[in-house]
């Protein structure tokens, strides 16, 4: 049965975490692994979370499952923190999801299922995982450029004259705010063009957000997807509450789906059937979690306080990577990190270059050199700074 069988390339990021952890050195440093670190280089359970699962241990009274698209108050306590108020809810269908991965694949189903003819375009670079469900899903996919990576900035230019082939009826994927990998967003003015790009072309955005909250802010971060939603008929979201929750190993994501009221049933039946027909009912613990400190005024207000901290220590991580690489080469090389926003940024990097900073150095980021700025400490930025400026030295 399995004789035709290839062991599959292994994950790059995967990779890059098991050499971390077979590395000896204590000095070690891991900016390859797309997790948030605190100072002490533990990813923390939050506050609200600690306080919600309490409550739910003390009130919940039972296990049993939740209906195939999940609980509608944690659609609607999502719906509510990525979109206000600027649809209606009768506009929105939606599904829990496994995590902001599960639910970037079952927009992708629901892409092949409602327009097997439609491309997906894709930002390069993306998230690897983008490219990966579409092909695993089959969809078709085509990348447009989005980083000029020796400006370090966005490639306006070249995205533009890209998506100009893209056709009536395709899907463009964007990421809602802090870009994976390269940390450089959109602006106010970028969103306003692309909506208008997108109404004129017939073409449909399918938007990321994994990082709500890491960028500028929640409202901030959500201005974007919230602009698409009030000027395009029909917006694709795929986004997880993971990350801003600290709820990794939960997977807690969603799949929402702005539409025509009369579409609404037929869109969200779908989701629902799609569900059924892969992981059937969703998990909700980490939904439950999220609902519960949504909903109430006090674990809200201790959540958002939280995620500004971590939000704030990864913008000052930023700004002292920046700083100490200008002193290390000279120059304003790596000027654009200190600019760019959320946990990810990329710094090039031949595959002997990345070879050498991990080797020699003990810094371990992605091939490339896409880095998570929230695996530095105060303390590790001034080493990091140094290995960075020689390995990369050109």
């Amino acid at each position: 049965m399995f004789q035709s069988l290839k062991t599959p390339a292994p994950d790059a990021i995967l990779q890059v975490m098991q050499m971390f952890r077979d590395d000896p050195r204590a000095d070690k440093v891991d900016l390859g692994v797309g997790v948030y670190r605190d100072d002490s280089g533990n990813t923390p359970v939050m506050r609200a979370v600690k306080a919600a699962e309490a409550h739910l241990l003390k009130t919940q009274d039972t296990k049993t499952y939740t209906a195939l698209a999940g609980d509608p108050a944690y659609h609607a306590a999502m719906a509510a923190l990525l979109l206000g108020d600027t649809v209606a809810d009768d506009q929105i269908a939606a599904a829990a999801t496994t995590g902001g991965t599960g639910a970037v694949r079952l927009v992708m189903e629901l892409i092949r299922t409602a327009r097997p003819d439609a491309t997906v375009w894709i930002s390069q670079p993306t998230w690897p995982n983008h490219t990966l469900l579409a092909k695993v899903v089959g969809v078709a996919q085509k990348g447009y450029r989005y980083y000029d990576a020796a400006e370090g900035a966005l490639d306006h230019a070249g995205m533009m004259e890209d998506l100009q082939a893209a056709k009536p009826g395709d899907v463009v994927l964007l990421h809602g705010c802090c870009h994976n990998p390269t940390g450089a967003d959109f602006t106010a003015q970028d969103w306003s063009a692309m909506a208008d790009f997108l109404t004129e072309r017939d073409l449909t955005p399918f938007v990321d957000i994994a990082y709500q909250g890491f960028g500028a802010g929640v409202e901030a971060d959500a201005a974007g997807l919230r602009l698409l939603a009030e000027r395009v008929p029909r917006v694709l979201i795929a986004a997880s509450a993971a990350k801003n929750f600290g709820l990794y190993r939960d997977r807690a994501g969603i799949a929402l789906v702005v539409c025509d009221a009369k579409e609404r049933t037929a869109v969200q039946a779908t989701l629902a059937g799609l569900n059924r027909a892969s992981i059937s009912f969703p998990p909700d613990h980490g939904a439950r979690v999220v609902t519960t400190i949504l909903d109430d005024p006090a674990m809200k207000a201790d959540w958002l306080e939280e995620l500004e901290e971590m939000r704030n220590r990864i913008a000052g991580l930023r700004r002292s990577l920046a700083n100490a690489l200008r002193r290390e080469t000279g120059s304003d090389r790596f000027g654009q990190l200190a600019a760019q926003q959320g946990m990810f940024s990329v710094l090039g990097g031949s595959e002997a270059q990345i070879a050498r900073l991990r080797e020699e150095f003990g810094v371990y980021v992605v091939g490339g050199g896409r880095l998570n700025v929230a695996g530095l400490t105060e303390e590790s930025v001034p080493r990091v700074a140094r290995a960075l400026a020689k390995a990369l030295a050109d």
